[in-house]
């Protein structure tokens, strides 16, 4: 398959395809330890980065970009969008388009073409090029929809206003909740491109959208704080506490995990209240609060033993754009 593409000037609204740069290619890439009344206080991250935040700390692992199965809804009424000069755009039919939390990627079929809503996974295969364009619609991590599409036909298509100077002129875009796509995207030649009947007052006349299995969650990260050596062997852990901030976030999350160990190469065993690897403290992370100690209830975990490691767990919100920020972490002990 033959794609054109031409460039585009960084931050410059798209042009049509009578622009005479055309290409023609396979183308269109932060311990210290005080002594006082037989109680050990540890305040550090024991060597780490302070005042970390879960963007520099989280990983996420996403699916492959090329050719995956689609996780677009086969239903029938759940995979059209529409503009009033080409009709329908299926995205199901080429059973490839898939939405993970940073993009959509493969592409849909219409009467004008292909319309390639990533350029790693074109029709014709990865055709990303730093001299053409490496272009994609991506995904806020919550559903907001950014970025361009490309069709051979009448070249690129915006799915939000912020593609260019700003949404003063119109304002538009496309998202997705619950797994529902709704709003608009826009393209110079052919205009609006509805992706839910309800854009236009009801659904009445032609009841479709585009429905996907994927939905926004929060990202997590973790960090594991250096070994502490109690020099005893009957030390008990007693409470955790932290510094820091929930950043206004009244769903984001600071917990922790403890491991304990009679030698200091572990090994090391992260659990939490009951006792396994799926739990914490608190119970529930969005209950932590700053400055606030957290009791460390059970004591039959981690005691006996010499040497322990503290696991803190950080969450965002569900759109992954606020994360709490910890500053320094105290767990007080007794021997």
């Amino acid at each position: 398959m033959k794609i054109l593409f031409y460039r585009r000037k960084k931050n410059a609204v798209p042009a049509r395809m009578t622009s005479s740069c055309a290409f023609s290619s396979v183308v269109p890439a932060k311990e210290g330890i005080q002594n006082g009344s037989r109680k050990y206080w540890i305040s550090a991250l024991a060597g780490m980065a302070i005042g970390f935040s879960i963007f520099i700390i989280f990983f996420l692992f996403f699916p492959s970009s090329v050719f995956a199965v689609t996780n677009i809804s086969a239903t029938t009424t759940q995979h059209w969008a529409w503009n009033d000069l080409i009709g329908w755009m299926n995205f199901y039919s080429e059973a490839n388009i898939n939405v993970t939390p940073t993009q959509l990627t493969g592409y849909a079929d219409s009467s004008i073409g292909p319309i390639s809503l990533d350029c790693a996974t074109s029709p014709a295969g990865n055709i990303c090029s730093s001299q053409n364009s490496n272009y994609k619609v991506t995904n806020s991590g919550g559903g907001s929809l950014s970025g361009w599409a490309w069709n051979d036909s009448v070249g690129w298509i915006s799915f939000s206003c912020q593609n260019t100077s700003g949404c003063g002129t119109s304002n538009y875009g496309v998202s997705i909740s619950n797994g529902v796509f709704s709003g608009w995207a826009w393209n110079d030649v052919i205009g609006w491109i509805s992706f839910n009947c309800s854009n236009t007052g009801g659904c009445g006349t032609s009841n479709y959208s585009v429905v996907t299995s994927w939905l926004p969650v929060a990202a997590t990260g973790m960090l594991d704080s250096a070994t502490f050596d109690t020099s005893s062997t009957g030390a008990q852990l007693n409470s955790v506490v932290w510094q820091g901030s929930m950043n206004g976030c009244a769903t984001c999350g600071v917990a922790f995990q403890f491991a304990a160990s009679n030698s200091s190469s572990g090994p090391w065993t992260f659990t939490g209240y009951d006792g396994t690897v799926n739990t914490t403290y608190p119970q529930n992370p969005a209950n932590s609060v700053p400055n606030t100690p957290i009791p460390i209830t059970n004591y039959s975990a981690y005691s006996g033993y010499r040497y322990f490691r503290y696991r803190v767990i950080l969450t965002t919100d569900i759109a992954q754009s606020v994360s709490p920020k910890v500053t320094s972490i105290s767990v007080d002990w007794s021997p």
